[in-house]
């Protein structure tokens, strides 16, 4: 099988492998770097791997998922106190994807942002509006590139945070890293 792993850093993937994709932090450059790479190469799977800040404070920091649905919540529109998605201001964009569950690990609901998480209101307004168990700045763009180009993509987080007021003294990126890379040598093996 011809896969391609992407990450949006070097750092994130530790595992020696000649088919990685390294597109840069956040949506548009993680969006562009994958439709450049599969209009020019042919792949059956592109795994997307990083790290991610968690919602569920059951997800302990290194604890790996796979993100089988994931939104981009920032678009819409603000209407006063409510925000309107693009379904409900009659817009044809897809701002969800879905994939097959393609591994063993719990399957959870994704964000991505532009902006990540660290305010106690913005925290609670996501969770009540699309209850995402995970937050990243790269996961839905590379499944909607994947989605336009029809290849198969499978998202693999790696919990390295809570979602809470931004603290980094409460991060474990070392862990969450090394588990991330456990789990995808695993996983690439079944391959």
């Amino acid at each position: 099988m011809d896969f391609l792993i992407v990450s949006a850093t070097k750092e994130e993937l530790t595992l020696d492998n000649n088919r990685h994709l390294v597109t840069g932090v956040g949506m548009v450059s993680t969006a562009i770097a994958v439709t450049k790479e599969l209009s020019k190469n042919h792949y059956d799977l592109v795994i997307n791997v990083g790290v991610a800040g968690s919602f569920n404070r059951s997800l302990e920091l290194g604890t790996v998922v796979e993100v089988n649905e994931d939104f981009l919540s920032e678009l819409g529109a603000q209407d006063g106190n409510r925000f309107l998605s693009p379904l409900e201001m009659d817009l044809d964009i897809d701002y969800q994807v879905r994939m097959p569950d393609r591994t063993h690990l719990s399957k959870v609901r994704g964000i991505t942002v532009n902006t990540v998480h660290g305010d106690d209101l913005s925290i609670m307004k996501i969770v009540h509006r699309l209850n995402p168990q995970v937050e990243s700045m790269e996961g839905a763009a590379c499944m909607l590139a994947c989605k336009a180009a029809d290849v198969p993509c499978v998202q693999i987080r790696a919990i390295s945070n809570l979602v809470e007021k931004r603290n980094k003294s409460n991060w474990n990126i070392p862990l969450a890293i090394q588990q991330l890379n456990k789990e995808l040598e695993q996983f690439i093996s079944t391959l």
